[in-house]
């Protein structure tokens, strides 16, 4: 099983040029993805730097007609022309969708700082190997406090999900609404951390949750251990950043750290300034 998961930028390429058909073929380049997950995805939004108010989700969607497409707005606001634009998370999928949870993460007033509204896609996909759930989000950039009370709903959301897989509930009747859908204990995280690996952030997500929650690991040393990350972003002359350094990541839960069979980041594409990072699980 394959996953993607890529900051796009809305499809602005480190030359500063919209043109998301790069991004797509970039998707296609790396081949066999069973899942997507992608960050930055603006839906008629004017104003963003190099783009005309494209509906990425639409353009992104078509490009892959045999994946469900789950698009999860972070930010939903008048676009200035009687219209709406949006701007946030997409999920596709090859693999059959259960439940999708579309998560408004926290933002507390920070007022030294720029901020923006970060959400998380949840989506039970039923893999090869059984279901599992697939987590994409994009943390806050700015505000540190912001940040942090992100990645504690993240550890809060994996901490009720395994609530529900080990007490289920009961469906209510002939009422489809009260059906009690699966949301099992495996699960990945993925998306753009905002974070270094090292930092308190970081060392906040990794952390053990609680004794009976299997915590996240991350992807990159179970594959790599004793190297530094590999960078994520800074390689091909962006106006941002100055420098190259890994904020992608992907988490699995601990049950899910034997099934790793491989992890790489996508250095040579330039249709962004973060580079698509890879998951392979083994069935």
């Amino acid at each position: 099983m394959r996953i993607v998961s890529w900051n796009i930028q809305w499809g602005r390429g480190a030359d500063g040029r919209v043109a998301l058909e790069r991004t797509v073929a970039a998707l296609y380049a790396i081949g066999d993805a069973d899942v997507i997950c992608l960050q930055e995805v603006a839906q008629c939004f004017p104003g963003l730097s190099g783009a005309n108010a494209e509906n990425g989700v639409a353009i992104l969607s078509a490009a892959f007609p045999g994946y469900e497409s789950v698009f999860g707005a972070a930010l939903d606001v008048p676009d200035g022309m009687g219209g709406r634009a949006r701007f946030g998370n997409l999920l596709l999928s090859r693999l059959p969708l259960g439940q999708v949870f579309r998560h408004a993460l926290p933002s507390p007033a920070d007022a030294d700082v720029p901020g923006m509204q970060r959400a998380c896609i949840e989506a039970v996909v039923e893999g090869p190997r059984g279901p599992l759930r697939v987590l994409t989000t994009h943390l806050e950039y700015y505000s540190a406090l912001q940040r942090g009370a992100q990645i504690e709903r993240l550890r809060e959301l994996h901490r009720e999900a395994v609530a529900h897989a080990r007490a289920p509930g009961v469906s209510k009747g002939a009422n489809p609404a009260f059906r009690a859908w699966p949301r099992p204990v495996s699960a990945v995280l993925c998306g753009d951390m905002n974070c270094r690996p090292g930092t308190r952030d970081y060392a906040a997500l990794f952390a053990p949750i609680a004794p009976e929650v299997p915590q996240w690991r991350d992807v990159w040393p179970l594959v790599n251990p004793g190297l530094p990350h590999a960078p994520t972003v800074g390689l091909h002359e962006a106006e941002w950043p100055d420098e190259a350094f890994c904020c992608d990541f992907f988490g699995v839960s601990e049950d899910l750290a034997p099934s790793v069979a491989g992890f790489r980041v996508v250095s040579a594409t330039t249709a962004s300034d973060h580079q698509p990072v890879v998951l392979d699980l083994m069935d």
